[in-house]
């Protein structure tokens, strides 16, 4: 599950998946493409965008399009760019979430992800409430 993606697509997925926020522009993903710290894993259908500094993996962003969920992507995805950042060096993983992503945050803790954090009212919406932001890390053996 690691097929090389546009931007295009990877904006695709992120607008279909991201439908109370903001979704990042093909431009953006584009841009941080461009550095040799960042790399995606999956496909169209579900993606992982991931940024290795030093020996941290940072998951920065993570869209499963909503025709595709329940189908294990995610998952799937999660082992595939945890298996490239180890490889990149990486010894832990971290990630933020949306406190009210109930199915995200069962993933990652399926995933051996523990919350360390919040940031509160770190998530923005436009005609809703924001929604604080859980911490979670993860060592990478």
């Amino acid at each position: 599950m690691t097929n090389p993606l546009t931007p295009e697509q990877m904006a695709a997925a992120h607008a279909a998946a991201f439908t109370q926020s903001r979704p990042w522009s093909a431009d953006e993903f584009a841009s941080l493409l461009e550095s040799p710290l960042a790399f995606a894993a999956g496909d169209a259908r579900c993606f992982a965008l991931v940024r290795v500094i030093a020996d941290e993996a940072e998951l920065l962003t993570m869209a499963t399009d909503p025709d595709h969920q329940q189908q294990g992507l995610a998952r799937t995805c999660m082992a595939a760019w945890e298996s490239i950042a180890r490889e990149r060096g990486a010894a832990e993983a971290f990630l933020e979430v949306a406190a009210d992503n109930a199915p995200a945050q069962a993933l990652y803790r399926t995933c051996g992800f523990a919350e360390c954090g919040r940031r509160a009212g770190y998530y923005r919406r436009e005609g809703a409430e924001p929604a604080d932001a859980v911490l979670m890390r993860k060592a990478l053996p």
